[in-house]
């Protein structure tokens, strides 16, 4: 099964149970590839449906300080591309949920756009996600990744017009990640404010499943999201947790994935798009 089928194929499950996505995020290699791998196992059990890992660059400009510090941790850990896809490849048969990774371009760049979705493909990841990456100059990772099923994954901001809307849904696969505030990840108090008006005019442009993140941190908040879309991602609490605790946070790690699965399975969260 390719990535995009993957992907497909877990929102189709989500959606005919009347359930919203929770997508987590950590960054592979904090503090060591070997706890990351225990970490993907705890939050698949613990109700993950997509769980995105971070490859760990020098200049991460979308993201805040807690996932800065992280990618600091994992760099100087020795977590490299190749690293990750071999751990990809390693739990990929023992976990229900879509890997999807989250990494700046550089990295893919110098490892080789044929290559690193070639390898990416065969590991078992089931999506790409480039934040700084403009749809005006995807078209070539874009044309390796669906040669072999891979879902590049955009985001879109508050900020978008809707003649980027339609530009960056038409070339989108997988799903649509929405950006629920303008600026840099981490957590907030208000993450609806936007969410509302974005999704609704994302849905004009595709039937892909929509997902909201940055920010969101808490299951209050989380419910409150997934009202306006078909699932929400969680990274900087996660991460922080690992920050605290390292090797010791796969217990609170999962304990907050189980956590936001049921809110996003509570009355508060079933409206919208799924609901």
């Amino acid at each position: 099964m390719t990535g995009v089928q993957q992907l497909a194929e877990k929102f189709a499950l989500l959606k005919e149970g009347g359930q919203k996505a929770l997508v987590t995020y950590i960054t592979a290699g904090d503090p060591n590839l070997q706890t990351t791998g225990r970490l993907i196992s705890a939050m698949d059990r613990a109700g993950a449906d997509i769980i995105e890992l971070g490859i760990p660059f020098s200049d991460p400009s979308a993201d805040g300080p807690v996932i800065q510090r992280a990618s600091t941790r994992a760099l100087g850990s020795g977590t490299t591309p190749a690293g990750i896809l071999k751990l990809v490849a390693e739990v990929r048969g023992s976990v229900t949920a879509p890997l999807v990774l989250m990494s700046y371009y550089n990295p893919i760049l110098q490892y080789g756009l044929n290559a690193f979705c070639l390898d990416a493909a065969r590991a078992g990841v089931a999506g790409l996600i480039i934040p700084d990456l403009p749809v005006e100059e995807a078209g070539p990772l874009i044309n390796e990744a669906d040669k072999v099923g891979l879902a590049v994954i955009p985001l879109v901001a508050p900020t978008s017009n809707r003649d980027r809307l339609a530009k960056v849904t038409a070339a989108a696969r997988g799903f649509i990640y929405c950006v629920t505030v303008t600026g840099i990840t981490g957590t907030r108090q208000d993450v609806t404010a936007e969410i509302d008006r974005l999704s609704a005019q994302v849905m004009e442009f595709t039937e892909l499943p929509v997902v909201a993140g940055f920010g969101i941190a808490t299951p209050d908040q989380a419910a409150a999201v997934a009202r306006y879309c078909d699932g929400v991602v969680v990274g900087s609490a996660l991460v922080r947790l690992v920050e605290e605790q390292a090797e010791d946070s796969i217990q609170s790690v999962a304990g907050l994935t189980g956590q936001l699965k049921a809110a996003l399975q509570s009355p508060q969260a079933q409206f919208g798009k799924n609901g």
